[in-house]
């Protein structure tokens, strides 16, 4: 059971960008070029409002690239060894900046191709401006892959019902909640499972919502895997 010793914007932020040692081509772009591609350990770029990150920060790592035709259609190719451990989260972010009472709503749609093979899940993880807090949502997952934390129980929110798990990686608290059943594509309602953390369980506060990202955690695809988001929008108001 793969779990995290540090969160992926913590270890982004510390890590030297190292050399990843083999560097694949593009081939496994889609057939009409994209508009941006990077095998950058830390690649980055952003369109149509969003901030894509290739973002391989797992030690042990293969070679993993991102390509893009915009911020809502998006997909990566990623070799990385049968070991345990996440290797990246590549991830498409927006920005949210606003307090959990001042919005009104915050949804999301998603639509994915995945591997029937490899570790990994497909998830939103959602931070708050300070780091201090982390929000996974898993909508599917495959492999020797786990949450990090104990189980809270289940409950229905935001159009799912979710296994919740509760833990801290040490420098962040980190609340999961795993889809019962795998989806690849659906609507989520974001809004109501922030508050259901912060009012019905008491877990944080008023805390403002920075980064709503959503990508694919890997820790294993060997021989090289590829994932895609066909399309994804974040709303907010």
């Amino acid at each position: 059971m793969a779990t995290r010793t540090m969160s992926r914007i913590t270890k982004a932020l510390l890590a030297p960008a190292l050399a990843l040692g083999v560097t694949v081509g593009l081939a496994s772009a889609p057939a009409s070029a994209a508009v941006w591609n990077s095998c950058d350990q830390w690649g980055n770029t952003s369109l149509n409002g969003y901030t894509l990150y290739n973002n391989i920060w797992g030690s042990g790592a293969g070679s993993q690239c991102v390509w893009a035709n915009s911020g809502t259609n998006w997909g990566v190719w990623a070799d990385h060894p049968n070991t345990g451990g996440i290797k990246s989260y590549p991830n498409s972010k927006k920005v949210i900046n606003k307090t959990i009472t001042s919005l009104g709503s915050l949804t999301s749609n998603y639509n994915v191709t995945v591997p029937s093979s490899g570790a990994y899940n497909t998830s939103y993880d959602i931070w708050d401006t300070d780091y201090d807090y982390e929000i996974m949502l898993w909508v599917n997952y495959n492999g020797a892959v786990g949450p990090l934390g104990t189980s809270q129980g289940s409950v229905t929110l935001g159009g799912h019902t979710w296994n919740v798990y509760k833990g801290n990686n040490g420098a962040n608290e980190v609340f999961s909640f795993l889809r019962t059943s795998d989806s690849n594509s659906g609507s989520v309602n974001i809004l109501p499972i922030l508050k259901w953390i912060k009012d019905t369980k008491r877990w944080m506060g008023n805390e403002t919502i920075g980064d709503v990202q959503f990508g694919y955690e890997i820790t294993s695809s060997s021989g090289g895997l590829n994932f895609t988001t066909n399309n994804l929008t974040v709303s907010s108001s």
